[in-house]
């Protein structure tokens, strides 16, 4: 194999796993029925990023370093913005109160109530 038919095989694995987001996003939306765009997604689209703007440093091609590189900012940043979303969502369930229901407590209560109002 030569230098250049590796860079080839190289680049195409990058388009692949870039391509392969749009995979995943369409499967999980039609799953749900809705417009969704999982972690996956951008995942696939970090990695098949990477790879691609490796490639174009190979190439020297400055128009596709500075689109790879600008994807890449955006990606990455999805993926922090997705993450720390979930940790405050954690930290809010944690610190919400916890409201135990006991259903034949309730109910009791609820007799009691309506004998009550009965009996007045």
């Amino acid at each position: 194999m030569t230098s250049e038919n590796f860079w080839i095989g190289f680049g195409l694995t990058g388009q692949c796993l870039f391509t392969a987001r749009f995979l995943v996003q369409w499967l999980s939306s039609e799953r749900q029925a809705k417009s969704v765009i999982p972690m996956a997604f951008w995942y696939l689209s970090v990695s098949g990023g990477m790879v691609l703007f490796i490639y174009a440093l190979y190439r020297a091609d400055p128009v596709f370093i500075i689109g790879q590189s600008t994807g890449l900012f955006i990606y990455l940043r999805n993926i922090h913005l997705v993450l720390r979303s979930r940790q405050r969502e954690r930290s809010e369930a944690e610190a919400a109160p916890v409201t135990l229901r006991f259903p034949l407590a309730a109910q009791a209560s609820e007799q009691q109530t309506q004998s009550r109002r009965g009996a007045a």
